[in-house]
């Protein structure tokens, strides 16, 4: 009795917390105070055109500006509003973007910011010179030229028309860098801060903290709220949880699984408010192309074939922040292949055991004998990759392989998978908006994206990539991506998916003015935050 009284008190204030949702934008702000937040791993380095992960996001936006971004207070995070520019128009053939600057921004050494910082900004990220690494280059593919026309205006020249420019242009990562500091040395920005942004660096310290300071010179006059923020870098799950129950911190950006939000809940009340959304987040398994026995795809298309992603489903979200049975795109959102279609992919088919048994004759095909042994890299966040790395390797087992786990600590882990430095590692494809251009641009053959970990090269692939982003018509598209995913994950099998993160913050709620969306790279510069005491 006393159980189910507890459980019934649990699901009335996880009701209302559900229900609190985020503080609407016309509440009125309070200055003062520093948020406090945890990161669950440090950045690589401080580049965001070189980086993919949430660990150079959260600490490092707030130093920076883009050219658009996604607006802070939408939900669905799919509208676009002025940052740096503000405003541009689109001519008539959909060729020419051209962009008007906000006068008197300035960076934080007090230089002014021009149009030539942004041509040398993205000269630099769709051009990159030898040696630099422009992780989203495969999305700037249609970019002909970038122009400097006068100090407050920039042009860009595009192949062919796109309907996701204007979002590519509001990345959360297109940090506005300055002209003079990368004409003197390209990589500056790995190891060094100077943006434009609401606050100032003050200080990282590696294994600790990151903190940022007020700009009080910041052109959104009145901004930012708060008089700084610390990020606390913590990789332990538990203490992350403990660091939230406990009040040292107010919020996790990037999600809490579901035990994890209802034991905040119970221990907080009425102190935490609990935001959920859909996530544009997947882990999948990118199998490198260079090693054998990686470069057949029959063994390639066999450990897909082992994965009984139903039955996961329902297991594996009430420990995890995972959720539903995916393939290129986000269930239930407009591009997505609907599930009767999804079984007909390899890995996807709803009889588990017909499927491992297609793996075991694979297999055997192929020349791999029983018990054949790998490593499998997993990175060294605890969630969802710790469980889903559990899981693929008891799928394996069934299907007669000897998988050892070696776990790579965060910060590591990108730097491994570039230098390709394993035979099976968990990758993942997370996107700041729910498009395609951005949710499969990695999938390009290696040299047109420097994120296919993967290493193949595929002319088919990429060809259909410029089909679907070149295609006007929607129903077009979809075909396009239809012949996409079933050459990426069936025919091919070049990478595979596991399953739809679903993202989950719990949350002090002291916090103010910010906003959940299906991203956990939006809505980092913090200009918007503000605590209520």
């Amino acid at each position: 009795m006393r159980q189910a009284v507890r459980f019934v008190i649990l699901l009335a204030v996880l009701a209302a917390a559900l229900g609190a949702g985020p503080v609407e934008a016309q509440d009125k702000p309070r200055s003062g105070g520093e948020l406090v937040f945890v990161v669950p791993s440090e950045p690589p380095t401080y580049d965001g055109q070189a980086e993919g992960t949430f660990g150079v996001v959260h600490p490092l936006a707030p130093h920076y500006n883009t050219l658009l971004r996604v607006d802070p207070f939408d939900r669905s995070g799919s509208k676009i509003v002025g940052d740096l520019a503000e405003s541009w128009t689109v001519s008539k053939d959909g060729l020419v973007y051209t962009l008007k600057l906000r006068p008197g921004v300035k960076f934080h050494d007090g230089s002014p910011m021009t149009s030539r910082d942004v041509k040398a900004t993205y000269d630099r990220i769709v051009n990159p010179a030898p040696g630099l690494v422009s992780y989203r280059k495969g999305q700037y593919r249609d970019v002909e030229a970038v122009d400097a026309v006068d100090p407050l205006t920039v042009r860009f020249h595009l192949k062919w028309p796109s309907a996701s420019f204007l979002m590519i242009l509001a990345s959360p990562y297109g940090w506005i860098y300055k002209a003079d500091i990368l004409a003197k040395d390209p990589q500056w920005y790995a190891k060094n801060v100077m943006g434009t942004g609401p606050f100032k660096f003050v200080e990282h310290v590696k294994g600790s903290h990151w903190i940022g300071k007020k700009n009080p010179d910041y052109w959104d006059k009145g901004k930012p709220y708060l008089d700084g923020y610390r990020a606390i870098f913590m990789s332990s799950n538990a203490a992350q949880v403990a660091a939230i129950r406990g009040e040292r911190a107010h919020i996790q950006f990037r999600g809490f699984s579901p035990s994890e939000r209802d034991t905040l809940v119970q221990a907080l009340g009425n102190r935490i408010t609990v935001q959920e959304s859909a996530w544009d987040c997947a882990m999948m398994v990118a199998m490198n192309h260079d090693h054998k026995p990686f470069d057949d795809k029959r063994v390639r298309r066999a450990l897909t074939l082992a994965l009984d992603r139903w039955e996961a489903s329902k297991s594996l979200s009430r420990i995890a922040v995972v959720k539903e049975v995916a393939g290129i795109q986000v269930p239930g959102t407009p591009w997505a292949t609907p599930p009767e279609e999804l079984v007909k992919l390899a890995g996807y088919g709803r009889d588990i055991a017909a499927s491992r048994a297609e793996a075991r004759r694979l297999l055997k095909e192929a020349g791999i004998p029983e018990g054949f042994a790998f490593t499998f890299k997993n990175r060294g966040v605890p969630q969802p990759y710790e469980p889903l790395g559990i899981w693929l390797v008891d799928q394996w087992r069934q299907i007669g392989l000897s998988v050892k786990v070696e776990t790579i600590e965060a910060s590591a882990h990108h730097p491994m998978l570039r230098r390709g430095d394993f035979d099976v590692a968990m990758d993942f494809q997370c996107s700041y908006a729910i498009e395609p251009d951005l949710d499969i641009d990695k999938f390009q053959s290696v040299g047109l994206s420097d994120r296919n970990f993967a290493r193949y090269k595929d002319p088919v692939l990429d060809d259909i990539f410029l089909k679907q982003a070149r295609a006007t018509d929607p129903e077009e598209r979809k075909r396009h991506l239809r012949a996409f995913e079933k050459r990426l994950l069936d025919e091919e099998t070049h990478y595979f998916y596991t399953l739809q993160n679903h993202r989950i913050i719990p949350h002090s709620s002291k916090v103010r003015g910010w906003t959940i969306t299906p991203a956990h790279f939006l809505n980092q510069q913090l200009d918007t935050v503000w605590l209520a005491e």
